[in-house]
């Protein structure tokens, strides 16, 4: 392939390649040239353009097919538009001689059609530069379409809609010729050269004004004959031209009007000629009248629904605003026509008429209006259907008779107000909540127009108006109450009225059906008190278990009783009654078992074997009643059929849902060959009854499909589903999805398709509405019990025994064969529909089909169909074979199937057969895969591949392919060896097909992805096979891409996307993603949907996102909406944060859009001119970025609500997606970045934006876009509360905003906002007061004050009369409020609780204090407290598990009724915690009410009615109460702690802790917990399981306090022993080991007796795990004193051992030589036992002195010099060891193994190299030698005294050099000093005798003083203070000393003098000296001595 790129052919590479390859080469040239002419440099161009064009030219007579002859036109084209244009007329002229020429061989045509292809470029491009040549070119055009065949005709339209283009005015001359010649083609009988006319005329209406003026007549009725018998491509093109031209003549485009002053159509006749077209079809004014007064046959549908299209693209062509000012005339216009008795001369005419005017009035009105014309609108239709009801009014009341007409006008009003009702139903739902001016209005008086309409006589009017109301009440939820309560009372005060009572029970029933759409539901007193008939049953079984559960005993009795008891009453019944009590009867019947099938729907939950028992006693007494029916019907006449039918439909519904598995009984019915292994006894007395029930059941069904006793020709609706989604290209009639799905339907082939409503089973308005459909359509009452018998007999079939599974097969093959004709189709279809629904229920229940004869049976029946010339049969018989080859599963079966269809393949040659069988080895693959099918795959795919060359049947080709493509699919990898043949059959034929066979391109763009799909990720490879296939896929989609249909684009794109997903290199974005731009305006939905598809994956690039919301808008589709929606989310994350200014703009576009539809909207992009390279990309973008609408004359509409919702839920993403970066968050930081880097952009330099967007989506009328609002303001002010301001320090940047988020809080407030609006705002102003941005009062009073006003609701109780939604929508609310005051109270306490630990400010601490008081909930406290203890015991009652519901009380709770008890829970699980934890700081702040209990507590109560049970404490004692309170904190926190679920956030466990913390902290709970010692041990228990399963330090910490709250028990008694899971001790053991054990792992002996374990290198532990070590230690050394002393022995051990091992392991060195905190707490730890006073208790003695010993040894081992403890902080170490020596002196002393270790230690330390440590030990040694006990120091001193001397006479020869280690040599001297002291009178000469000369050695000279370092000099002037110090203290010793060596005295002398010398002249600094020196310079960190 790459050698087909240059800018000549390669001719010399085309001639090496074979045959078939070239026309690919050519291709792939083409392509290539058709990118590089428009880049490529001009004089290249014109140097080589001789060349070019004769190897273009010679190209058109090598017969290229048409994707080439399109390429190779428009190349030709550009060259001579580029290059020299000499030779331009040269080629014209050749082309149009081949044009001429009379060869009309197959083969020549080619030729012809690239010549005229050509043509038609050329002045496309070219237009008037090829000057007055057109005449002749445009005749011998026409000449030529005389006499060409289709595809000829096709082409040369086409083409001559180019030269018209190219021309505009200037070909005025031919105008009228082309008119002529053309239009005779719009009915042509072939379809594509019916569109290729209507694009044409298309063309020519733009410049020809005869066309929309005098002509206009004709040009209608031409396009009404077009319409007939058209396909849905037809259809469209017609429309187009139809509506284009009827809104030209309306509103001529341009000047040439005026130049030839005609005269301009009126609106009226435009209109009239319109209706023409819907009401009376191609037939028109010009054929005689004769027929019309025969009243001859109603319209063809297909030319109402190309109507019903053009009237749509009418109003579209005349834009939003002619709508908006022309909508009274439009709306009564389409409203005539339904009410025209033509329109409605059936009742099935009349629902498709219906249909099509909804339609006419939904694609206009809601496309095209904004929300404010929308409401205009809505006010019309209000209007229309007053005037309407006031006329059947009329005629109603009049009794006289004397208006005859009258009547006709009622049935015709039916009509009109069925589109009305239907249309303002749609509006006011499309508005939501924008809609409430419609409403609130009296002047529109909405709801009583519609209400009056439940009193029309007719049903369908009715049903009508239920469903409208039903739709205001999903739209505005605070209606649906009033609405309920209105009709109930309406149905009591009406009763004598059948109407009356018919039409509001149906607005009831559909109320009912609606509330599952408002989340905030109903109240449930409401769902209590109807009766009207069964259809409010069946709709009050909507509401869910927990409302029905109630009051299902009764309903059953009512079950029970309506059907006969036994076969006596039943026999006795058929005796009695006439024909109207009949009818009653079975309306009533059926009525019954509608409710009880609504009840088996929607209460799954309640259904338990008891109740299907019950229900199954009605259920079969109407399935004998069934059996009776006909003779009945015989009896009393026709017209009890309807009813007979309708009881037959509800029972087929019923038990289609009864669950087969608890149904034990139809299991084993159903094996009813032998009566006695029927269900064992549950129905004995039934039993025989029953048995034959069952089998008349399944004769039933069976005769109901086979049309038995049904002499209509009716067809079931179910195949279309049953078949494969896939399959729909077969079936050619069954369109896809488009955006005319709903008047397309009209045209499917089975019976009654598409003719779904309301009245024909009016228990559809109060179910749930089928996805996808606007409005329930249930389908005629024939066709939908043959479907419920259908879906039913699919459910039976796999319980059903072989030998009847056999007899109905057979049946069904002689029924096919009795039917004749129609009627035998029909009878197939439905048999077939049957078959496949039980094929389907045998897979599903993995049954198989039976055996060989039950088989064959099947196996004959299914391939009679697949020679069935109807294709849906065909389709349908392929899916049952494949279905068939699933179920039973057998290789050899498998086998035999398809040897059968190769067989006869290979024979036949009719298109059927062919087609059919083709068919079935595709479904045979699909279904049983490619390994259970492999041994097949070689024939099958040769056969196939064989077919698709079919040239001669394009019907062949397209069944071919598409099982092609199903096997290629199921295949997989087996099928990678048959990839390259198939791949090349593919691209040659997408190289020759002509384009209008659309459905083998089609199946070409389903194989080629499949072929991608099986390639796979190989495709990134760069191997030659490789490339080839890579490069084939590449040409296949570019061919697809270029195809005119809308489908093959679709597929070409979706096949791009997988190429992208497997080669993403490969696959050129920068052409792509325009092309995909473009596609998202697309008319056609599938398009637009792989668009937005495509996209969606390539995500990451930009410029459609200003397209995409606007799409939002337009779309209704739900799967193209999900995908926009995900698309956007992509590109969101991708790209938001670098272009954050781009998307913010973006956003607040959408919200800040005014919503009149004047204003346009246009999303630009930010262009930056900085980038000029950037530039030409931009340009290209700019075109997609705009809405799509670059016509100015159609102003798009503002945003809608719910596009909104949709950028306000942006903003919160985009305010997530820059946490990442603390920049975004930071002022400082930001502005800083923004100066280095203009480009960057941070989010907090956008927060006003973000805020006033918050604003207005707070502010707005939509709920849904109200509660976004509130959300993102909430995520603004948690992001940003604590952004200082730069240029204020100590304020926040949020402080300039708080009138802005008091303003939009405010309206959630007022009394008729939504509970979940008001719970959400609730959150917020806790979030925005506790968040401390405003800190003065007055400012934050606004949003207190909300607050304050929002608790009196919550204080009103539960019974208030007001109420509109559910009680747990009130339960919500209420909660929401509490959990808002307990986050402030929280918050406040906190500050609170900092100012008091702060020390007061001197000036306005009096001002402060009152400040924080009153900032918190002071006033409120009283009640609050209350409210809040009530709904703790509710939350609590709430946990209790389900076998404690009896205790729940029967009325509910303080926010909760029963009936609302499973979502209240949802409610409280989400605000519990902050209530405890404030209800924990008000408890232990007051200690526990104790200041409230003075109280009145009765006038309080008065005030909250709500809390019955806080009436019985009046008597409780306070004791009693403070128990009360303890207990329900404590359960309710253990409960929670005992199992928080994974999903519960850590800030709910965090919150309970909190709770806990303070509680323990007050007196009264210490107590308590202490009075009741088990309480203790399960909190401890519970922590302990708490942190096994969550880790955060911080938790862990949290519930150290709890600890402190233990006053002394006496745990172990005498004995000494603890038992586990009674002793609190034991239990905080548990605790506290367990915590240092995770933190130390190193403390758990077994780790180091594992053979794994390696010695690890002690770690410096993280702050936060130090503090909550440090903290365990502390309590552990406590823990003893909570034990009797023998207890207390008991633990010792453990704690001892604990506690040297985090000395052990935490004694690291420190770089500071700080202690860290673990180790001051152990050996404060140490401290505390070894002082404790169990030492001095009696018998204790020896235990306790093995004890401290144990523990000296181990400290001793532990702090053992070690190669692997390098970083042993000795210090630590020793001053444990010297806390030992010192405190526990009595144990230790004479100890000798304990003392030499001692000793060892000291000794270590005095030769450590470390000066700090030498430091120390001084230090400690000290402490020692002056311990009072002289046993235990007179050895230390014995031992090291010496080592110290000889240590500081060393000195003399190696000075100090640095601060440390002069302090070491100090603190060495002060020891000696010491023990000079300590020394009797008659030694002291002979210690002096140390001390004076080691002094003296430390003294300089005077001269070497000057230049002696600092540290030194230090040294000698320490030395000489010492000495002067200590002469005068031991006078006559010194003397001696000084004496006995006379050099001695001369250094000191000579110091001396040198130091009076220097002293003189630094008096101040000498003063200072001695002072500093004094006191030692090392402190002890602690101290502990």
């Amino acid at each position: 392939m790459e050698l087909a790129h240059s800018l000549l052919l390669n001719e010399e590479a085309l001639a090496q390649i074979t045959e078939a390859k070239r026309p690919v080469f050519i291709f792939e040239w083409l392509r290539f040239l058709d990118k590089v002419l428009v880049t490529a440099n001009r004089v290249d161009v014109k140097e080589k353009q001789k060349k070019l064009v004769e190897q273009l030219t010679g190209l058109i007579s090598s017969a290229p097919g048409p994707p080439t002859r399109k390429l190779l036109a428009k190349n030709l084209a550009t060259l001579y538009s580029i290059g020299d244009t000499f030779t331009v007329f040269q080629t014209l002229d050749k082309c149009n001689e081949i044009i001429k020429s009379k060869d009309d061989t197959p083969a020549y045509l080619p030729t012809k059609l690239a010549a005229v292809a050509c043509v038609g470029a050329f002045y496309d491009k070219m237009g008037r530069m090829l000057g007055s040549s057109f005449p002749d070119t445009i005749n011998n055009m026409l000449k030529a379409l005389k006499s060409a065949e289709s595809q000829g005709r096709g082409e040369i339209l086409l083409s001559l809609q180019k030269v018209l283009c190219g021309l505009g005015g200037a070909a005025a001359s031919c105008h009228r010729d082309i008119y002529k010649n053309a239009r005779s083609l719009l009915t042509d009988r072939s379809m594509a050269v019916r569109c290729a006319v209507a694009k044409c005329l298309l063309e020519l209406q733009n410049e020809a004004v005869f066309m929309w003026t005098t002509e206009l007549e004709n040009v209608a009725t031409l396009c009404y004959k077009a319409l007939e018998g058209s396909n849905y491509g037809v259809r469209v093109e017609v429309a187009k031209l139809l509506g284009t031209v009827m809104a030209t003549a309306l509103l001529p485009k341009h000047a040439s009007v005026m130049r030839q002053n005609v005269k301009r159509a009126t609106l009226e006749e435009v209109l009239e000629l319109m209706a023409t077209g819907f009401l009376r079809g191609g037939s028109g004014f010009l054929k005689s009248g004769g027929e019309m007064l025969k009243g001859g046959g109603s319209v063809s549908r297909e030319v109402r629904v190309g109507i019903t299209q053009a009237y749509v693209v009418f109003v579209t062509t005349l834009g939003g605003q002619w709508l908006e000012r022309n909508f009274a005339t439009f709306l009564s216009h389409v409203l005539d026509l339904v009410s025209h008795p033509r329109a409605t001369q059936t009742h099935v005419e009349a629902v498709y008429s219906r249909r099509c005017v909804s339609f006419m009035l939904r694609a206009t009105l809601g496309g095209l209006l904004g929300e404010k014309a929308q409401i205009a609108a809505g006010k019309e239709i209000c209007q229309a259907i007053s005037k309407q009801m006031r006329a059947v009014e009329a005629v109603v009341n009049d009794i006289s008779g004397e208006n005859k007409a009258g009547a006709a006008d009622v049935s015709a009003s039916q009509h009109v107000m069925v589109c009305a009702l239907k249309e303002l139903g749609s509006l006011v739902q499309s508005l939501s909540a924008t809609a409430s001016p419609l409403i609130q209005e009296p002047s529109i008086g909405l709801l009583e127009t519609v209400t009056s309409v439940l009193l029309h006589p007719s049903m369908a009017a009715r049903l009508a108006a239920a469903w409208c109301l039903r739709c205001v009440a999903v739209a505005l939820p605070y209606q649906l109450t009033p609405l309920l309560d209105r009709c109930a009372e309406r149905i009591n005060s009406l009763k004598s009225s059948p109407e009356a009572v018919s039409g509001y029970s149906f607005a009831m029933a559909a109320l009912l059906g609606g509330v599952h759409q408002c989340p905030l539901g109903i109240p449930h007193s409401k769902g209590k008190r109807t009766q009207a008939g069964w259809l409010l049953l069946g709709a009050l079984m909507t509401l869910g278990p927990s409302l029905v559960r109630y009051h299902l005993p009764k309903m059953l009795l009512l079950w029970r009783n309506v059907f006969p008891r036994s076969q006596k009453e039943l026999e006795a019944e058929k005796a009695r009654g006439d024909a109207f009590t009949w009818q009653v009867t079975l309306e009533g019947r059926a009525g019954a078992l509608c409710a009880m099938r609504s009840f088996v729907a929607h209460c799954p939950e309640l259904l338990t074997e008891d109740v299907i028992r019950r229900l199954m006693t009605p259920i079969e007494c109407a399935m004998t009643m069934m059996s009776h029916v006909p003779a009945i019907i015989k009896v009393h006449g026709a017209h009890l059929k309807a009813s007979a039918a309708m009881v037959r439909l509800r029972l087929y519904d019923i038990l289609a849902l009864l669950p087969p598995k608890p149904m034990k009984v139809t299991r084993s019915f159903l094996h009813f060959i032998s009566p006695n292994n029927i269900f064992g006894g549950v129905f004995k007395k039934q039993c025989f009854s029953f048995v034959g029930s069952f089998n008349a059941l399944l004769r039933e069904l069976v005769a109901e499909f086979t049309l038995t006793d049904n002499s209509a020709n009716t067809t079931t609706s179910l195949l279309r589903s049953l078949c494969h989604y896939d399959d729909s290209v077969l079936m050619g009639s069954w369109l896809q999805e488009t955006d005319h799905k709903c008047i397309e339907d009209q045209l499917q082939p089975n019976s009654a398709s598409g003719s779904g409503a309301l009245e024909h089973d009016p228990s559809s308005i109060y179910l749930r509405v089928p996805v996808g459909e606007a409005i329930p359509g249930p389908l005629p009452l024939g066709v939908s019990v043959i479907d419920a018998s259908v879906a039913l007999f699919g459910v039976v079939f796999p319980h059903v025994s072989f030998k009847h599974r056999l007899q109905m097969l057979d049946h069904f093959a002689e029924c096919i064969k009795q039917a004749k004709g129609v009627r035998q189709q029909a009878v197939q279809l439905n048999i077939f529909t049957a078959v496949l629904s039980a094929l389907k229920g045998l897979a599903e229940n993995k049954s198989t089909l039976g055996p060989e004869e039950v088989r064959k049976s099947a196996l004959a029946l299914v391939m009679g169909a697949l020679d069935n010339p109807n294709p849906i049969l065909r389709c349908a018989a392929g899916e049952a074979l494949g279905r068939m080859a699933q179920v039973v599963g057998e290789a050899t079966f498998i086998a035999r199937m398809a040897q059968t269809s190769f067989d006869k393949l290979k024979s036949a040659r009719d298109v059927v057969s062919r087609t059919g069988h083709s068919l079935a080895l595709g479904c045979l693959h699909r279904y049983v895969g490619g390994i259970g099918s492999g041994q097949h795959l070689k024939t099958s795919v040769s056969i196939l591949l064989a077919l698709a060359q079919d040239g001669s049947s394009h019907e062949v080709q397209t069944w071919a392919l598409h099982s092609l493509a199903l096997i290629v699919d199921s295949s997989g990898p087996m099928y990678r060896g048959y990839v390259e043949p198939t791949l090349s059959l593919v691209l040659t034929l997408l190289l020759t097909v002509p384009p209008s066979h659309i459905e083998v391109h089609q199946c070409l763009g389903r194989c080629l992805g499949a072929l991608i799909t099986t390639v796979g990720p190989e495709l990134q490879g760069n191997g030659a096979t490789i490339s080839t296939i890579r490069s084939s896929c590449l040409v296949g989609c570019a061919i697809m891409q270029d195809h005119s249909d809308s489908l093959v684009q679709a597929a070409a794109i979706s096949c791009l996307q997988q190429l992208h997903m497997f080669a993403p290199r490969h696959v050129n974005l920068s052409s792509l993603v325009p092309c995909l731009c473009v596609h998202l305006c697309s008319p056609h939905l599938l398009l637009r949907r792989a668009a937005v598809a495509c996209l969606r994956q390539l995500a990451q690039r930009e410029a459609a996102e200003g397209v995409l919301f606007g799409m939002l808008d337009r779309e209704t589709d739900r799967k193209l909406c999900s995908d926009i929606h995900d698309t956007l989310g992509h590109m969101l994350s991708s790209l938001a944060v670098e272009k954050l200014s781009h998307w913010l703009k973006l956003c607040k576009d959408v919200l800040a859009a005014t919503t009149d539809v004047g204003a346009p909207v246009v999303f630009e992009v930010e262009k930056d001119e900085e980038d000029s390279e950037k530039k030409d990309e931009m340009d290209d973008d700019s075109m997609f970025t705009g809405l799509g609408e670059d016509d100015k004359s159609k102003p798009s509409v503002a945003p809608r609500w719910v596009t909104r919702v949709f950028a306000a839920d942006c903003l919160c993403r985009i305010i997530l997606l820059c946490e990442n970066d603390k920049a975004h968050f930071d002022l400082a930081a930001a502005r800083s970045a923004q100066a280095k880097n203009p480009k960057g952009d941070q989010l907090v330099l956008h927060l006003s934006d973000l805020i006033r967007m918050a604003f207005m989506a707070a502010t707005d009328h939509s709920n849904q876009l109200r509660m976004a609002g509130l959300q993102a303001l909430e995520d603004i002010i948690k992001k940003f509360a604590s952004v200082p301001e730069p240029e204020f320090p100590g304020h926040v940047i949020l402080e300039q905003y708080q009138a802005n988020v008091g303003a939009a809080l405010r309206p959630a407030f007022s009394p008729d906002t939504p509970s979940d609006i008001t719970a959400k705002a609730c959150q917020v102003c806790s979030t925005w007061i506790g968040s401390g941005v405003v800190s003065d009062l007055n400012d934050l009073r606004r949003v207190h004050n909300l607050l304050v006003s929002s608790l009196d609701k919550v204080q009103a109780g539960k019974g208030s009369s007001s109420q509109l939604y559910s009680e747990s929508a009130t339960t919500m609310e209420k909660l929401a409020v509490l959990k808002a005051w307990a986050e402030v109270y929280v918050v406040a306490m906190n500050i609170k609780k900092d100012a008091e630990s702060k020390p007061a400010k001197p000036v306005q601490s009096g001002e402060d204090d009152d400040d924080e008081d009153d900032m918190g909930a002071d006033p409120e406290l009283p009640s609050l407290s209350r409210l809040w203890l009530a709904m703790l015991r509710d939350y609590a009652l709430l946990t209790l598990p389900a076998e404690f519901s009896s205790q729940l009380p029967p009325d509910g709770g303080a926010f909760y009724t029963p009936e609302t008890i499973d979502t209240a829970r949802l409610h409280y699980r989400s605000s519990w915690a902050p209530v405890l934890h404030a209800v924990a700081l008000w408890l232990s702040s007051t200690e526990f009410g104790a200041a409230e209990e003075k109280e009145d507590v009765p006038s309080a109560l008065s005030k909250a009615p709500a809390i019955s049970h806080a009436a019985s404490s009046t008597t409780k004692s306070f004791e009693e109460s403070v128990k009360d309170r303890m207990h329900l904190m404590l359960g309710v926190s253990i409960e929670f702690l005992c199992f928080p679920r994974p999903e519960e956030p850590i800030h709910n466990v965090m919150s309970c802790l909190h709770a806990l913390f303070t509680l323990l902290a007050s007196p009264c709970a210490k107590i308590h917990i202490a009075e009741d010692q088990l309480l203790a041990v399960e909190l401890l228990n519970v922590l302990h399981r708490l942190l096994l399963t969550r880790d955060p330090p911080a938790v862990q910490l949290q519930e150290e306090g709890e600890k402190d709250s233990q006053p002394s028990l006496g745990e172990g008694a005498d004995t000494g022993e603890l038992v586990p899971g009674k002793s609190l001790v034991f239990a905080a053991m548990e605790l506290l080991v367990f915590i240092l054990v995770r933190h130390l792992p190193q403390l758990n002996a077994r780790v180091k007796e594992s053979p794994s374990h390696v010695p690890l290198r002690p770690q410096r532990l993280p702050e936060e795990s130090a503090r909550l070590v440090a903290n365990t230690v502390s309590i552990l050394a406590e823990l003893p004193s909570l034990c009797s002393p023998a207890g207390s022995m008991t633990i010792l051990p453990t704690v001892l051992f604990l506690i040297t091992g985090v000395l052990r392991e935490t004694a690291l060195k420190t770089a500071d030589n700080s202690v860290p905190v673990t180790v001051t707490a152990a050996l404060q730890g140490i401290k505390t036992i070894i002082t404790s006073p169990l030492a001095r208790v009696e018998g204790m003695q020896t235990q306790w002195s093995g004890l401290v010993r144990s523990g000296l040894a181990s400290v001793l081992e532990n702090s053992q010099p070690e190669e692997s403890r390098p970083d042993m902080d000795e210090v630590s170490m020793l001053t444990a060891i010297t806390l030992f020596l010192l405190s526990a002196s009595n144990e230790l002393v004479g100890v000798i193994v304990l003392q030499k270790g001692c000793m060892d230690r000291f000794r270590n330390a005095l030769n450590s190299s470390d000066p700090w440590v030498q430091a120390r030990c001084y230090q400690l040694l000290l402490s020692v030698f002056q311990h009072s006990s002289r046993a235990l120091s007179t050895p230390y001193i014995h031992a090291l005294a010496p080592l110290m001397v000889e240590k500081l006479k060393a000195v003399e020869r190696s000075r100090p050099g640095t601060a440390a280690e002069l302090q070491a040599v100090q603190e060495g001297i002060r020891v000696l000093e010491n023990l000079v002291g300590m020394g009797e009178e008659q030694n002291r000469v002979q210690l002096l005798a140390l001390l004076v000369p080691t002094l003296i050695s430390y003294l300089l000279d005077e001269n070497a003083i000057s230049s002696a370092p600092q540290v030194s000099r230090g040294l000698h002037e320490f030395a000489l203070q010492n000495l002067m110090r200590i002469g005068p203290l031991y006078p006559a010793a010194f003397k001696t000393v000084i004496g006995a060596a006379p050099e001695l005295k001369i250094r000191l002398e000579s110091a001396i003098l040198a130091n009076q010398a220097s002293s003189r002249a630094k008096a101040a600094a000498r003063l200072a000296q001695p002072q500093v020196q004094a006191a030692p310079s090392i402190k002890l960190k602690t101290n502990f001595f």
